[in-house]
Order: C-alpha cells, then structure tokens, then sequence
C-alpha cells in the first residue's frame, strides 16, 4: 500500500487521531485493571480506590495513567475536531464520518464525566452535583432528565451503579463500535483531505511501510511515554471521602464543563443550559451542508484569506468574552439586563439577542473588509465560539474563587 506523500505530513494532521486512539487504548487497559478492586457503592467506593491506589503493587501508576490520559484524550478529541473542521475535511463523502466523530466526541465526554464521580470523594461528589443541577434547572424537562441520570432526586447508590455501568460498558462499547466505523469511513473516502502539494510532495508516493507505520509508531511511544511521565511524576487526585453535608467553597463542574458553569452565571437555565448548546450542536451538525463542497479543502484554514479572517474572529472573541464577563458581573449583576422582568427575558432573551446581533454584526464587518467565502466565513464564525468558549472556559476554572466571585488566580 502506497500513500501520498503529502497526506503524511506530520503539520498537517498533528497525528491526533492516532493519539486519541493510544489514549483510549491506555484508558480501557488501565480501567479494566482498576475494575478488579472498585466496589461501585457510596459506602465503599472511596476506600476501593484509596486501597487500590496505596496498597496494590502499582495501583498508583495505573491510575495515574488512567487519569492522565482520560484528561489527555478530552483537549485532544476536540482539536482533531478542530483540525478537521479548519482544513474543510468534513464536505461530500466525508459528512458522515464529520457527524459520526461528533457521536465518538460525545460519548467521550460522557466517559470522563461518569468516571468524574467513581472516586465519590468531596471533590467529584460535588463536582457531578453541579452538573446535574444544572440539568435540573431546565424548564420542563430539566428534572425529569436529572432524575433518569441519577436515580432518584439527590445522587445516591443508584446513582453509583449508574455512572459505574455508563462508564465501563455502555461507553466503550460505543466508543469501539463508532471508531470501527470511523475508519472503516476514512478508508473509504481514502484517507484523509489532502493539503496543497509542496515542490518535493508534488505526485509523490510513499510506502505505508515504513514511512507512514514508523512515524506512527514514534508518536505512539511518545505518547505512553508523555503519559507514564506524568504518572510517574503527579499522582491522580483522591480527596476527602463525600460528605453530602458539607460542600466546598467554591463547587465546581468538571474543568471540561465549567464553561457552562459560566454561561450559568450570566445567563437564565433554559438559555444556558439547553437554548445555547444546542445551538451550537446543531451549527456543527449543519456545517457540512451550510458549506460548499466545491471551495478548496484540504490546507488549514483553507486559504491565506482565511487565516486572516480567522485570526480576526479568535482577537474578536479574547476581547470580547471577557468584557462580556466583567460588565455583566459588575455592571448587570443580579438584577440583568431588564430590571423588573422575569429571569427568562433579562438574563435570557435580551444576552442571547445581543449575542446574536453581535455575531450579525461580526459576520457584517468581516463581509465588508475581507470579503471572504462562505466557507472562510463560516469557519470564522466556528472560531469565534470555540475560542469564546475557551475563554468562558479559562474564566471558570482560573477566575472564580468562593462564592463564583470573579477573583484574580493568584489569590483565590
């Protein structure tokens, strides 16, 4: 087997596909060690672990190398996504496999948020807590859905053998099925969009082995190296056994949630929680039919026009975000934008049309300065939201000492 050379350049992909793959290889080995000695109950979850962690012949190691690489693999999920999108990978043949990596991502997601509570120390107990209130607060819906994910009103042992069964068989066999499915759809498309040829890449082929199976392999052994390293060096976090009693100040979602712990903050639940997400889950689903297939593909950010408009719409969003942040803390505060109208118009409505009229507005401005492409403009609006939410991101997790107050890192 024969590939282009072009298609094996490292700058082009990162090889975060296959790093992803080493991740979640490593996350079942070491899980499925783990199962051995876990006890999915609140009374004996916690001591499980610790047991395990400090009294097992490498228990710590392995589950450092758990944790590690389930932190690893979310951040490197969502750049292959990211990659994907600004090279335009996702038009034509290659739809389906676009919307079957957003299925993988999920499922991803749901994995370290389901393993998130398994230590059931304060920690994970209050951060999963979080969580699920904030599904709770959806109107209508929201308590019904919290209720199913957790078994019952508050979390309990129901909850445990839940999260436990979610995250050991429902979500890697899912995990397994839609990557069986993914390559088998990246074979068929024959691999992946191509980059403009460079002088020397230009008609070129190279053999599979060993240029395209050895540098995979120097990159995998990077990775399980990279990963042991930090094994090695930074234990996997257990603290006090949950204490539904006592909660900590501040609670937190997960790192990987609290920029929608944020968005909570500045805005009403059905907005935050629901009306805002799924917005953003149905652009992603569009993307590969608002754009147009015939444009060019395969270089990242598409063209140098591109780039720029790009780079503009990532400025845009690190200054605006954190403006956005600190008037409505400071400024809007508790009574929103409308003083005296229900929660759902002043902390709903009137941020979220402003939002709107505001990337209206972006989209208007860029249209008249760059005159970019559909294509270059959608990817621009792409950037915008994923930088914006970076930011919103950074906000909860550095930013928000007791009480969610904003605080300086330093100091909280």
């Amino acid at each position: 087997m024969r590939v282009p050379a072009r298609a094996i350049r490292f700058t082009h992909t990162f090889g975060l596909g296959g790093i992803a793959l080493v991740l979640f290889g490593l996350l079942v080995l070491s899980g499925v060690l783990m199962m051995f000695s876990y006890d999915p109950s609140p009374e004996r979850a916690w001591q499980s672990v610790a047991s395990y962690q400090e009294d097992t012949l490498f228990g710590g190691l392995v589950r450092g190398v758990h944790y590690w690489s389930a932190n690893l693999l979310l951040p490197v999920i969502v750049l292959h996504l990211l990659r994907v999108f600004l090279t335009g990978g996702f038009h034509a043949r290659r739809r389906s496999n676009w919307h079957l990596g957003l299925g993988i991502a999920f499922f991803i997601f749901l994995s370290g948020f389901t393993g998130y509570l398994l230590p059931w120390d304060q920690t994970a107990y209050w951060a999963i807590t979080i969580c699920t209130e904030m599904l709770g607060q959806v109107p209508v819906i929201g308590p019904a859905i919290k209720s199913a994910v957790i078994g019952g009103s508050e979390i309990n042992a129901a909850t445990a053998v839940n999260f436990y069964a979610l995250h050991v068989v429902v979500t890697p066999l899912a995990m397994v099925a839609l990557l069986t499915w993914h390559f088998w759809l990246i074979r068929t498309a024959g691999g992946v969009v191509l980059p403009t040829a460079r002088a020397d890449e230009e008609g070129r082929y190279l053999p599979f082995s060993p240029d395209l199976l050895h540098r995979e392999a120097v990159v995998s052994a990077g990775v399980v190296a990279a990963v042991l390293v930090l094994a090695f060096v930074f234990d996997a976090p257990l603290g006090d056994p949950a204490n539904p009693g006592i909660s900590p100040n501040p609670t937190k979602a997960p790192w990987y949630f609290a920029g929608l712990q944020e968005l909570l903050i500045h805005f009403d639940a059905l907005f935050a929680v629901l009306v805002m997400p799924l917005c953003i889950v149905a652009g992603l689903i569009a993307a590969p039919f608002v754009c147009d297939g015939s444009e060019p593909a395969g270089d990242w950010f598409l063209t140098g026009n591109g780039r720029r408009v790009a780079l503009v719409a990532a400025v845009t969003a690190v200054v605006v975000v954190p403006a956005f942040i600190v008037f409505s803390e400071l400024v809007v505060g508790q009574g929103g934008w409308m003083p005296g109208a229900p929660t759902v118009v002043s902390n709903g409505l009137i941020p979220f049309a402003i939002l709107g009229i505001g990337v209206a507005a972006f989209g208007i401005v860029v249209g008249k300065i760059f005159s970019p492409t559909r294509n270059e403009l959608v990817q621009a609006v792409f950037v915008f939201f994923f930088v914006a939410f970076l930011v919103l991101t950074m906000a909860g997790v550095w930013f928000r000492g007791a009480g969610m107050d904003l605080v300086w890192p330093w100091r909280s």
